[in-house]
């Protein structure tokens, strides 16, 4: 069940993106797994603000894509610190950090009641008429 409202998502993918960027300095991650984490916050960060969301300004990515993506990472991420050998802290953090993109995902709203894609207002002619 969908309950994350698109407003919601959004903050909590700038939160996201505050997370992968002090995550290296926090859990003391270095080499690749701190590049990683910092080209993570980077690409969420520049997705969320190309993103259209349904109650915000337009962008060139719509919602729908942005969760497509999004549900990619959170099940690619996890694998991630197993395919190359990381241990510790480094393969906890991407786990942690590809199960919780997966849970926001799944528990986002991407459509309106009628199953439609959320719709942005198109401006009325009428309303700058007078």
């Amino acid at each position: 069940m969908a309950v994350i409202r698109p407003s919601a998502h959004r903050v909590l993918d700038l939160l996201t993106v505050i997370g992968f960027a002090v995550a290296p300095f926090i859990l003391r991650l270095s080499g690749p797994a701190a590049w990683l984490a910092w080209v993570l916050a980077a690409v969420h960060l520049l997705m969320t603000l190309a993103t259209s969301f349904p109650d915000g300004a337009p962008g060139p990515v719509p919602f729908r894509m942005h969760g497509l993506v999004e549900l990619l990472i959170g099940i690619v991420l996890p694998v991630v610190p197993f395919v190359v050998g990381w241990t510790g802290a480094a393969r906890w953090f991407y786990v942690a950090a590809g199960i919780l993109i997966l849970l926001v995902r799944l528990g986002t709203r991407f459509t309106v009641r009628d199953g439609a894609e959320s719709p942005r207002p198109a401006p009325s002619g009428e309303r700058f008429r007078r």
